[in-house]
């Protein structure tokens, strides 16, 4: 008889690193358009390489060592930054070794985080991540000869180990502790604050570029090659700039920040396996007034009917307050929403950025500008059902069961969306025409609005009956299945581009009108929104009636 303990003793990363392969392979098989999304995926980060290449290697190629740190220790931080925050705010993690499949296993720590971690290495953006930052191996080459070459390329190595440990502890992290509901609650708000921050920020750093202190920026990137940040892909620019005791250190601080992040994700990650915490003591219910069946209509849908339509509505508005993917959605839209409009308003035609005076403004920005503005928001807030059913998973059964029509399936769920959408948008525009100083225009920005949102409603209800994709039953609300980031990013794309061509009227009229505009935006804008949501829910319920067995099928996780 074999002995079990040496049985596991043998287990070793490689075993988990061909097990994601047959994994990946197997979910591949007869889904062609699984396929063809992960050899589009291939190509967009073979581009991604390229380009990260050359702009890592320009210093070198160049000859312009002034710029080679700066370049690492920016670029290099901007990276692991990434690694930290796309996964938990847009495309999540790759979860297609669910580490709860392996909790009945006897394995012990150690292996399961080395052997998870081996087969997170082995992903599309981290061979496109290496790729690119081979580009700062060139650079250190080129200044400081093979040695500073031989140290880059440990420090780029070091530093994708600390990318994946970093992205893994993080969200592993995250769904332990989003066990809790005031820690999703907060959790929820801090992420769609940070999203809500990327695009401000871009446009503060172009316009910071204009006026631009090198010197002190190189100071910066000296401080920032001390922390985990930069250190990894610093350590060959010291080498090629004479400072060769400083490239072991950076290494050794790379290595100890892998360890502790290892550490921290390897106690995360058997909390997570055990199962949910308890939640506590169930509150009091509450009292019996109205009957057991008004007790499941929330406040907010008070109003439904009590029938088939109203109970699909309240059944969505309930998971689109309770569910902790849904509600960072919500308040994704509602951050968002604020903070772009506000900043492209007040840029006009373009930011400036002054040592004595400060940031400063352009004065005005024109109604078209407005327009387009209020365009991005009611198209972020539409795409958000672009995968609808997805969330549901295989508790979609129970529609199919019901024989529930497609097209009061599709208008209940817009009902129950725009519940909580509709006063966000009526909220955004109110208070982004009087922080600019244009009250004048409140009815443009919400007529604008709500015919993108509503326009943008009948596109992605076509893109959720055909384009919808699984979501990994896992206690971890950031994972995706293998190749679902490159679906979710391909869909979203496509939905947001449709829903722009057809609110591009609204634009046109706030270009042509003028000041006329200003009073037929909101009339025509809600007219204009809800005949599209309602055109969209009627020719996409067909759909939906014919492909209702299908879309089960796609949107219940493999096992």
């Amino acid at each position: 008889m074999s002995d079990p303990a040496g049985a596991v003793r043998r287990v070793s990363p490689w075993h988990f690193v061909r097990l994601k392969l047959r994994v990946m392979g197997n979910n591949f098989r007869g889904q062609g358009w699984r396929v063809a999304l992960f050899v589009a995926g291939v190509v967009g980060g073979l581009w991604f390489a390229g380009t990260g290449f050359f702009l890592f290697a320009a210093p070198g190629l160049a000859d312009e060592g002034r710029y080679a740190l700066m370049v690492a220790a920016f670029g290099g931080g901007l990276t692991v930054l990434g690694w930290l925050l796309l996964p938990l705010v847009f495309f999540g993690v790759d979860e297609t070794l669910d580490p709860a499949r392996f909790a009945l296993l006897p394995l012990s720590r150690r292996t399961l985080v080395t052997g998870l971690f081996a087969a997170a290495l082995v992903s599309v953006p981290t061979i496109a991540v290496l790729l690119a930052l081979c580009g700062l191996v060139v650079t250190a080459g080129a200044l400081g000869g093979w040695l500073a070459a031989v140290v880059a390329a440990l420090g780029v190595a070091a530093g994708l180990l600390l990318c994946v440990a970093a992205a893994r502890a993080v969200t592993s992290a995250f769904a332990t502790a989003l066990r809790s509901r005031r820690v999703r609650d907060l959790a929820a708000v801090l992420l769609a604050v940070l999203a809500a921050l990327i695009g401000p920020l871009q446009l503060l750093g172009v316009a910071a570029l204009a006026d631009t202190d090198w010197d002190r920026l190189d100071g910066v990137a000296e401080v920032v090659g001390w922390t985990p940040f930069g250190a990894p892909w610093t350590a060959g620019i010291d080498v090629a700039e004479g400072r060769p005791w400083a490239a072991p250190v950076k290494l050794l601080i790379t290595a100890a920040t892998i360890v502790a992040l290892l550490a921290w994700w390897s106690r995360s990650l058997e909390s997570a396996m055990v199962g949910a915490a308890s939640a506590g003591p169930a509150s009091a219910q509450r009292g019996v007034t109205g009957g057991a069946v008004a007790q499941l209509f929330p406040r907010a849908v008070g109003w439904a009917p009590r029938d088939r339509f109203g109970a699909l509505v309240a059944r969505e508005a309930r998971y689109w307050w309770r569910d902790a993917r849904r509600r960072a959605n919500l308040i994704t839209v509602a951050v968002v929403g604020l903070f772009v409009p506000v900043m492209v308003n007040l840029g006009g035609s373009g930011f400036t950025v002054d040592s004595a005076e400060g940031f400063t403004a352009s004065p005005d920005s024109s109604p078209l500008l407005s327009s387009l503005s209020m365009l991005f928001v009611g198209l972020l807030a539409a795409v958000t059902l672009a995968n609808q059913f997805g969330f549901d998973g295989s508790a979609y059964a129970a529609n199919v069961v019901a024989g529930v029509p497609g097209q009061q399936e599709l208008r209940a769920r817009m009902a129950a969306f725009s519940i909580y959408v509709l006063p966000m948008l009526a909220v955004i525009s109110v208070v982004v025409a009087v922080v600019i100083g244009e009250p004048g225009r409140i009815g443009l920005m919400a007529g604008t609005l709500t015919a993108t949102y509503g326009a943008g409603l009948a596109v992605n209800c076509f893109v959720s009956v055909l384009g919808a994709y699984s979501l990994p039953e896992t206690s971890n609300p950031f994972a995706l299945n293998s190749g679902a980031g490159i679906a979710k990013s391909f869909l979203t794309l496509l939905a947001m581009l449709a829903t722009a061509v057809a609110a591009v009227p609204m634009v046109v009229a706030a270009a042509l009108l003028g000041d006329v505009w200003l009073w037929l935006a909101l009339p025509l804008g809600a007219a204009y929104g809800l005949g599209a949501a309602l055109l969209g829910a009627y020719l996409a319920g067909d759909v939906l009636d014919r492909r209702m067995p299908e879309l089960l099928a796609t949107v219940t996780p493999r096992r």
